[in-house]
């Protein structure tokens, strides 16, 4: 069952297929994030050059789907009409330790109007939608 409902637009790694990496590893349930081999850095999201360094040397490795909240929003008002009724959900920021504390946005699953601990542990978990075209899938926070 899917956290989200049908009629959101599918994710694109976009016309330079920068991201494409990541929504491969999506698929096959493996989070991937960016690392420049010159310095060492990780970051978030995807450049063509290593924020820290400026080298064009980055790689895509796969880090734990674990994590803890840094931040978080319960969105009450829908931002695509695909929405329209499906509020409100919990948007969390979630720090990677695993990946230097790069910090990715993602939907906390649950009740939607739990308590949202800042610091609490939060496992990925990987949301497919094969009825779309083309089949994507989605990381999504489960606490725990």
């Amino acid at each position: 069952m899917s956290y989200l409902p049908e009629g959101l637009p599918a994710p694109s790694p976009g016309a330079d297929e920068l991201s494409a990496p990541y929504w491969e590893g999506t698929r096959r349930e493996k989070l991937l994030i960016q690392f420049c081999r010159g310095c060492g850095h990780w970051q978030w999201g995807p450049e063509w050059i290593c924020h820290r360094c400026n080298s064009f040397d980055l790689d895509w490795r796969e880090v734990a789907g674990r994590g803890v909240i840094y931040s978080y929003q319960r969105i009450w008002h829908p931002v695509h009409p695909a929405l329209n009724g499906h509020g409100p959900y919990i948007a969390v920021l979630v720090e990677l330790p695993d990946a230097g504390g790069v910090r990715m946005v993602g939907n906390l699953l649950g009740d939607p109007r739990q308590q949202v601990p800042i610091g609490g542990a939060v496992a990925a978990v990987f949301e497919h939608h094969e009825a779309a075209h083309p089949p994507f899938s989605l990381v999504q926070w489960r606490l725990g």
